[in-house]
C-alpha cells in the first residue's frame, strides 16, 4: 500500500458449492482477521481481464476462463493505521482445472515470495457476521 496512490486491483469470485475462494488477512491495529478473493494490481496499459488471467497465473499457477465483470466497488479503507484507496474490478470465472474445487485449499504465492492460503469458506459465514468480507461492498455485489 502506497500512501497518496489510488491503486487499480482486479479480484476474482470463484464459487464452489455456496463458497468462495478467498484468502485470509489480520489487521494487527484492529485485531481483526478478514478475508479477500485473489486478484492483485492492473498494470498501466492492462486490460482488467487480462491482469486477472496474469495474476491467478502469478500467484496460484492457474488458468481461467468465463470471465464475466460484476461490477467496481471504490474502496477507501484503513489496514494497520494506514488509510489505503483502491478501485476495485470484480469478476467472476471458472478454473480449467476441476480438481481444484475438491480441494479444501491452495498454496499461492505473492510477489515478493510470501506464501499464502486460499481457503473455501462458505458465503453464509460472511452474510452471518461471522467472517469478514473485504472489499466493503463485496458481498451485496456479489449477492
Amino acid at each position: 500500500m502506497k500512501k497518496g496512490i489510488i491503486r487499480p486491483l482486479v479480484i476474482c469470485i470463484f464459487s464452489n458449492n455456496n463458497s468462495i475462494l478467498v484468502a485470509e488477512g489480520y489487521d494487527t491495529v484492529k485485531n481483526e482477521y478478514y478475508y479477500r478473493p485473489i486478484g492483485g494490481g492492473i498494470e498501466y496499459g492492462e486490460l482488467s481481464s487480462d491482469a486477472l488471467i496474469r495474476e491467478i497465473h502469478e500467484e496460484i499457477e492457474e488458468e481461467i476462463v468465463d470471465l464475466k465483470y460484476l461490477g467496481t466497488i471504490e474502496n477507501i479503507f484503513t489496514y494497520n493505521d494506514d488509510v489505503g484507496h483502491e478501485i476495485v474490478i470484480v469478476y467472476d470465472a471458472k478454473f480449467v482445472d476441476n480438481l481444484i474445487y475438491k480441494a479444501d485449499s491452495l498454496e499461492g504465492k505473492e510477489d515478493d515470495g510470501t506464501i499464502f492460503t486460499l481457503w473455501w469458506k462458505p458465503i453464509t459465514e460472511f452474510q452471518n457476521g461471522k467472517l469478514k468480507l473485504v472489499p466493503k461492498g463485496l458481498l451485496e455485489l456479489i449477492q
